[in-house]
């Protein structure tokens, strides 16, 4: 079993930044997991934003936030980020972090476990 909490979101201007953290607990070992960050804006479908392997040797990105989004791990710290720039209107959503056996996987299906989610608000 994996608990994640994340922390780190509120109201921040266009064209500003935010840094999420998902923090792990329980008996198995984060560093066992990747670890993906899906967000969902009020009236649509969660949607994946960013996966890390691992090892964080590898990451995959949506189109939507690539160069502007990276996701690191700290496995010591059994903590995951997600480093968000340039933020634009639309990333406006509630952003959940996951965990997963799979390798780098996309769909919300893919994940076991999830967070409660914390609230980006980014205005124009």
């Amino acid at each position: 079993q994996v608990q994640l909490v994340e922390s780190g979101g509120g109201l921040v201007q266009a064209g500003g930044s935010l840094r999420l953290s998902c923090a792990a607990s329980g008996r198995t070992s984060f560093s066992t997991y990747d670890m993906g960050w899906f967000r969902q804006a009020p009236g649509k479908e969660r949607e994946f934003v960013a996966v890390i392997r691992w090892t964080g040797g590898s990451t995959a990105y949506a189109d939507s936030v690539k160069g502007r989004f990276t996701i690191l791990r700290d496995n010591a710290k059994n903590t995951s980020y997600l480093q968000m720039n340039n933020l634009k209107p639309e990333d406006t959503a509630v952003y959940y972090c996951a965990a997963t056996r799979r390798i780098l996987p996309r769909n919300s299906w893919e994940y076991n476990y999830w967070g409660q989610g914390t609230q980006v608000t980014v205005s124009s």
